[in-house]
């Protein structure tokens, strides 16, 4: 059917988990969009998930849109996610790109504000202190900043100094490990 051109990537992944001061099983979710079809013939998508790469335990039908949030997921064990694209006669696409990670791991998302500063915004671990850490060598880094993630599961950071350097890298260190 052609599809798997489509299904080359999951676009975005954002985690998002309820407001708890704990990290009970089953407390986060991720939410998926990718790209539909361009060709006429897809009247929906199935998103597969498992424990392991290629190790897919759960599908669900989503029908035809081109999100979906899967519930139910534990802080710190890994998830790998693939979609595919299915036509009316039934036929199903190869698996898109897979997409792994770990609900509750620390991860940095990095949007540019008008001055040209780097605002970060770390999800992590409720509770959990990360020191940020930028690089313009990936040869010797340096600390510039530390966040708390509170019950919203993320947290800003601006990076004010972004702006006085041509490229800049950034990482988390997780300081209760």
């Amino acid at each position: 059917m052609g599809f798997t051109r489509f299904l080359g990537g999951i676009l975005f992944l954002v985690l998002l988990h309820s407001a708890q001061a704990l990290i009970p099983p089953g407390s986060y979710s991720v939410t998926l969009t990718w790209d539909g079809s361009p060709g006429g013939d897809v009247v929906g998508y199935n998103v597969y998930y498992g424990p392991a790469s290629g190790v897919y335990t759960n599908t669900t039908v989503v029908g035809n849109v081109t999100t979906h949030t899967v519930s139910g997921l534990t802080g710190g064990a890994a998830c790998f996610v693939a979609v595919t694209a299915y036509d009316a006669t039934g036929l199903e696409s190869a698996f898109s790109n897979e997409i792994g990670f770990t609900p509750g791991s620390p991860r940095v998302r990095i949007r540019m504000a008008p001055a040209g500063q780097s605002v970060l915004t770390v999800s992590g671990l409720i509770g959990h202190t990360y020191d940020l850490q930028a690089t313009e060598n990936f040869g010797t880094w340096t600390i510039i900043g530390a966040v708390t993630v509170g019950p919203g599961g993320s947290v800003d950071f601006t990076d004010l100094n972004a702006a006085n350097f041509p490229t800049r890298f950034y990482r988390t260190h997780d300081t209760q490990p």
